[in-house]
């Protein structure tokens, strides 16, 4: 039971959950401090989390599931549970509808607009496995899907989005659509084989690293616009300094010529950004309140 439920994890790439979880927990703190003047409760925080974990697996699970076919003719992608026969499909899917419950059940238990949000997101987690087969914006489409985290843990305490709540969205979705083309960069060969689609295929290597840091320009003018349409002050700009130098690292130490330190620019480098933004505004918050 325990290699099964390793088997999971690792198919859901639970690691991963760095990327959009902080940024979830630092929509629910700005929602809630813009919004009502007060840190959410950690009763809100709890369901954040469950929604969040039951959105996340959900979508990881679809995506393996839908792409089980070209998984297995990647050589990088080819160990992975479903085509390794580590998974059956029928398993896979009955993850699949667990986790959909529980994003239900978590959504439920926060706030109708929750709720009205969720086909939306059920949309987007299902919609953006398929658009690699029929459109390069694929990288914009995850970037929108995952920035429903943010959004979603605004409305989560708020109920209600307004514009700040979608700059920071914006912000997200650049983030993440741009080092999404940095990690397609590594399958633009069997992408083009496989006549899938992706920023990569379409422009080549060298013109998608450019894309990535324009989109990456706009996430640092995102975070420069948070500042002024919210209460934050130092401690955030001190997190948001160091944000910008993980993006100019990340993008300096990738190239046309040399894709080796990719994993760090995708994984590292990303994973340390949300954390230090939500920690510098959480800590700013506790300051100003506390």
């Amino acid at each position: 039971m325990f290699r099964k439920i390793g088997v999971f994890l690792q198919m859901i790439k639970f690691e991963h959950t760095v990327f959009a979880l902080p940024f979830a927990f630092m929509g629910a703190l700005l929602g809630s401090v813009v919004i009502r003047q007060e840190l959410p409760t950690w009763a809100q925080i709890g369901w954040i989390l469950l929604a969040m974990f039951g959105a996340r697996s959900a979508a990881m699970g679809l995506n393996r599931l839908i792409d089980r076919v070209s998984d297995a003719k990647n050589p990088r992608t080819a160990n992975r549970a479903i085509p390794a026969g580590l998974l059956k499909i029928g398993e896979v899917v009955v993850f699949i509808i667990a986790s959909f419950a529980l994003l239900f059940w978590a959504a439920a238990e926060l706030n109708s607009l929750a709720m009205k949000l969720m086909p939306i997101a059920v949309f987007m987690l299902v919609f953006y496995s398929y658009t690699k087969r029929f459109t390069w914006l694929c990288h914009v489409v995850l970037g929108l899907t995952i920035a429903l985290a943010p959004l979603g843990g605004w409305a989560a305490v708020t109920g209600e989005v307004n514009w700040t709540a979608m700059v920071f969205y914006a912000t997200i979705t650049f983030w993440i659509a741009g080092f999404d083309i940095i990690y397609s960069c590594q399958d633009v060969e069997f992408d083009t084989k496989e006549g899938l689609y992706s920023i990569p295929v379409r422009f080549g290597v060298a013109k998608s690293l450019k894309i990535a840091r324009v989109f990456h320009i706009i996430t640092a003018l995102g975070f420069i616009a948070l500042l002024f349409m919210t209460d934050l002050g130092w401690w955030y700009i001190a997190g948001m300094i160091i944000a910008y130098l993980i993006l100019f690292y990340e993008h300096h130490i990738v190239s046309p010529g040399d894709l080796s330190r990719l994993q760090t620019a995708f994984f590292t480098m990303n994973g340390v950004l949300s954390i230090v933004v939500f920690c510098f505004t959480l800590i700013d918050l506790v300051v100003r309140y506390y």
